[in-house]
């Protein structure tokens, strides 16, 4: 194991003491990122996760409560072409994947674009884009366990006939008390993360492959009531309405990075990790521009208008039966306690390759001998997650999380050209085609995706990049290890 005052390799040697402008731009040498794999304080992660269950985690991160909410949105802003709009928010999201894929199989580790920007771009940048993404996995967990309580409460109604009431089903601020099912889905969580990343990754195989069922089910279902001329019309709403659903429904595909955070619990993990980045990707695309081509077929396009349930209520016209919808809100259920599950254990991964680099307390970086996992790292962000859901209004917050996600993708598109042009010696298992133009691309999809955003989320997100950087400069900085490492 590597400690405080280890160097790094003869390959990279560590440059005088920093000062100034030098101090913020460090970074850490991609041998020394590397070969740091897998330790922690007290014990070490274990490579224990194949390909296949890489791939589930990544969909399980990705395939949530966005296909089962989105179409309320989506479908009024296009019409029947929502499905090209769901094809167009793919492409924009592939750019980045294919950044997210050369660099987890050339830098394979838990960070994540935290790990890749560190290597790259500087201590700095790399703080900035780990606090990205602790907004995007920590929040992103909380307002997803908040859609679990929904979903609970439709399937209760639609079996046993009874509802929580609002007082333990809502934070205050929104007619509760507290929201005790959010909490609980964190929760139980957390006890299949401290049972290790192996038990963890199976059972979320298992809920993956059980909503991917309850999809399939939706399009079965929902073909018997296919109706060609809800297709008349393809382009009420002009061309330029393609590109305004797509927008929206980018955000429905953010999770297909998750599998980069198991980087140093894979296998083999500069084989297995592009594979699994790809391939998510590719199923949940997939998957995504069928339902809604099944949804508009059964549905006309206008009666999607404020529907948050429309998978559903689909369900129930196509049969006139009830039992079909309350059978897809149980699929929900198992879906959004998936999302919380991986998103739950990212969040926890890059913590833990921060606390590695001093940038966060050690106490994230600890690892249990027996079970290879994170314990304490794990308690404390379930805890926090738990709570922020059960008693904190998220409101506009929950959309930071999208420009959080969107600068973290825009910084890894960065990072590819960087370490091509720095590092082109590099042993690469996957390459993104095309040189720069690719990640150039994906820069520029991520950038007018963030300035699409209302002003009120990039206060937000500038506030909460404030906070960051006063930590850092508190913080962090002194007690880098590249930092003690040059005194």
């Amino acid at each position: 194991m590597l400690d405080q005052g280890t160097a790094p390799p003869a390959t990279e040697k560590p440059t005088r003491k920093a000062s100034g402008l030098s101090a913020l731009t460090r970074r850490k040498p991609v041998d020394l990122l590397v070969a740091e794999g897998g330790q922690g304080e007290g014990g070490s992660l274990r490579r224990s996760l194949s390909m296949w269950q890489l791939t589930m985690i990544s969909i399980g991160a990705t395939l949530g409560t966005g296909i089962f909410v989105v179409l309320g949105e989506a479908v009024p802003l296009a019409g029947p072409a929502v499905t090209v709009a769901f094809v167009f928010a793919g492409l924009t999201a592939l750019f980045s994947a294919l950044s997210y894929a050369e660099l987890a199989g050339t830098i394979p580790v838990a960070g994540s674009s935290y790990s890749y920007a560190y290597a790259t771009m500087g201590e700095v940048v790399a703080w900035i884009c780990g606090w990205c993404l602790l907004l995007e996995y920590g929040v992103s967990v909380a307002a997803v366990a908040v859609g679990w309580g929904d979903y609970l409460n439709e399937l209760l109604d639609g079996t046993i006939g009874v509802t929580l009431p609002t007082a333990l089903s809502a934070p205050p601020g929104d007619g509760g008390i507290f929201n005790l099912p959010a909490l609980i889905v964190v929760m139980l969580a957390m006890i299949f993360l401290l049972g290790g990343a192996k038990e963890s990754a199976r059972a979320n195989t298992i809920m993956v492959v059980v909503k991917i069922a309850a999809l399939v089910l939706f399009c079965t279902i929902g073909f018997m009531g296919f109706t060609s001329g809800n297709y008349s019309d393809f382009m009420p709403l002009g061309v330029s309405s393609i590109g305004a659903a797509g927008a929206i429904l980018f955000f429905s595909y953010i999770g297909f990075d998750a599998a980069s955070t198991a980087g140093e619990e894979a296998k083999d993990p500069k084989r297995d990790l592009p594979r699994a980045i790809m391939l998510s990707l590719v199923i949940v695309t997939a998957l995504y521009v069928l339902v809604a081509a099944v949804a508009v077929g059964a549905w006309d396009w206008k009666k999607f208008e404020g529907s948050e349930a429309s998978l559903a209520a689909i369900m129930n016209d196509v049969t006139g039966q009830s039992f079909w919808g309350t059978l897809l809100a149980a699929g929900a259920v198992i879906s959004i306690a998936s999302v919380v599950l991986t998103v739950l254990y990212g969040q926890t991964r890059i913590l833990f390759a921060m606390s590695r680099d001093g940038l966060v307390p050690k106490v994230f970086g600890k690892v249990n001998p027996k079970t290879g996992t994170p314990r304490v790292n794990t308690v404390i962000v379930s805890l926090f997650c738990g709570i922020l859901a059960a008693a904190v209004p998220l409101g506009e917050l929950v959309n930071a999380t999208s420009i959080g996600t969107l600068f973290a993708f825009a910084l890894v598109n960065i990072a590819v050209v960087v370490l091509r042009y720095t590092k082109p010696d590099l042993d690469r298992s996957f390459k993104v085609p095309f040189g720069p133009v690719f990640p150039v691309l994906g820069f520029l999809f991520c950038g007018y995706s963030m300035y699409s955003l209302d002003m009120i989320t990039w206060a937000y997100f500038g506030i909460w990049m404030a906070v960051g950087l006063v930590v850092y400069f508190v913080y962090g900085m002194r007690r880098s290890r590249l930092a003690t490492a040059e005194k």
